[in-house]
């Protein structure tokens, strides 16, 4: 197995609220709710009509923010064959200079396309190629090895419009697909991946049904819509204060025992359980 690709807090980021680039006024507002990552969205937020001026403001808002913040930004462009996708690459080329973290990727569906956008925005460019297409989980294995991308992302709405699905409230139709991206992250060692929208923004049950399918699948994430299902879905992917204080202990007999086989609570700690304590202190850091 691949060792995870590392990119700091982005990595283990599980909420990764959506802000339209129309409005960057609403960016110090989004960066406030505990998001992990803030995307500033080009694609599905923007009418055509508006596209060129939401570049204009999005450069903008980003030069208004503290080196901090914007690294902790992101931007959704439009697609691989759009009309407004090489001016969105390279607007995002410019606000790399910037600071921004990376660009996600919709209708990701070509892994030389995928190389050909890090190429242009650079080395310190993160790509989260967003999912959302029967191509798209084709070439999914493809897609995880372009070696800047750190997460995938599942773009559930737009997958059932492409294959004509029609999920039903606990969206089981989609359990294969949500495993497919689990286990091509697995295989690629990326982080795990982010898992789509909840568009009932009001329905805080169904928030939480979602977030915690997510997590019981091997999702580290979830895409927000709303500022206010930020601190659900944090809640959701965080660890226990058990589950972290367990993960904690462990740590703490690694530094004595070093590589050794220890006992922890009557149990066997080898080096699987130690990987699986590191991993619940790194959603804990995400959260």
């Amino acid at each position: 197995m691949t060792p995870p690709r590392e990119s700091g807090a982005l990595a283990h980021a599980s909420a990764l609220l959506f802000v339209p680039a129309t409005r960057p006024e609403r960016l110090a507002k989004a960066l406030a709710s505990g998001a992990g990552a803030v995307i500033m969205d080009l694609e599905d937020a923007v009418a055509a009509s508006d596209k060129a001026t939401a570049r204009d403001a999005l450069a903008g808002g980003l030069q208004a923010l503290d080196p901090g913040h914007r690294a902790r930004l992101l931007l959704r462009i439009n697609a691989v064959g759009t009309p407004w996708h090489a001016e969105d690459v390279a607007l995002a080329t410019r606000c790399m200079v910037q600071g921004l973290a990376g660009v996600v990727l919709p209708k990701a569906e070509s892994a030389a396309a995928l190389a050909d956008l890090a190429r242009a925005l650079g080395p310190q460019a993160a790509l989260l190629p967003l999912v959302e297409s029967g191509a798209g989980l084709d070439a999914v294995d493809a897609l995880a090895a372009v070696p800047q991308v750190l997460r995938l992302v599942f773009g559930h709405l737009d997958f059932q419009l492409d294959l004509g699905m029609a999920s039903g409230d606990d969206e089981l139709e989609l359990l294969p697909v949500r495993l497919a991206l689990v286990r091509a992250s697995r295989r690629a060692g990326l982080a795990a991946p982010v898992d789509g929208v909840t568009v009932a923004v009001n329905d805080a049950q169904r928030l939480a049904v979602d977030a915690a399918r997510s997590r019981r699948l091997g999702f580290g994430g979830k895409l927000c819509i709303h500022p206010a299902q930020v601190a659900a879905v944090q809640a959701a992917f965080a660890p226990t204060p058990a589950e972290l204080d367990w993960a904690r202990r462990v740590m703490e007999g690694v530094q004595r025992h070093g590589d050794a086989v220890f006992s922890l609570d009557g149990r066997m700690v080898d080096a699987p359980v130690v990987t699986l304590a590191r991993r619940t202190l790194a959603r804990h850091g995400g959260a």
